[in-house]
């Protein structure tokens, strides 16, 4: 997607996604180049620029000439300091814990027209719903091997102490609300003690 907006939004050189997520957990994917993701690391640092902007509050983020912006002074600097000039943040919705947004960076001023915006727009929606789509598929797995250890746990216990699958299932699930523990790292505690121990 980051390729597809260097080739695609006219007047652009470079681009990444920059995602943040938890307490402020910083993340540059897919850049081009080495340029987004150092710029993405002094927005990090000073939790400001037009990349954050557009994650957290805005839709689209703009700067026709960074040598005389004022709104992000640490960033504008590093930037000019680097050779940009023009940058264009798209925000993504992922409908989801994790902030985003789609950035694309250029060497000359005024570099990006309507023609630019509503392309980046596009692609923006495009990454978001291919970042929902991974993050979806990465929770499933998480469930299937949760699911998978739960049962070796309840076969384990039922082998070990003569119960059936209800009565080990109700074991478990009595060890998961004493211990304050989610199933899935009981069961897992279960499977990694092995079937010879019997605490």
């Amino acid at each position: 997607m980051t390729q597809a907006a260097v080739d695609l939004i006219p007047g652009a050189d470079s681009a990444d996604i920059l995602t943040i997520s938890g307490r402020r957990k910083f993340q540059s994917l897919a850049p081009t180049c080495a340029l987004p993701a150092d710029l993405d690391a002094v927005q990090a640092r000073h939790g400001r620029g037009p990349c954050v902007e557009a994650a957290v509050d805005g839709e689209v983020v703009r700067s026709d000439d960074l040598e005389s912006e004022t709104r992000w002074p640490e960033f504008s600097r590093e930037a000019v300091r680097s050779g940009v000039r023009s940058v264009a943040s798209f925000r993504l919705y992922t409908h989801t814990h994790v902030v985003g947004a789609l950035n694309v960076l250029a060497m000359t001023a005024h570099a990006f027209d309507d023609e630019s915006i509503a392309i980046g727009e596009v692609l923006a929606a495009h990454a978001a719903i291919a970042i929902i789509a991974d993050r979806r598929e990465l929770q499933l797995r998480s469930a299937l091997v949760s699911r998978d250890l739960i049962g070796q746990a309840k076969g384990m216990l039922m082998e070990r102490f003569g119960v059936g699958a209800g009565q080990a299932f109700k074991m478990l699930v009595t060890l998961s609300q004493q211990s304050n523990h989610p199933l899935g790292e009981v069961a897992k505690r279960v499977v990694d003690l092995g079937p010879d121990r019997r605490h």
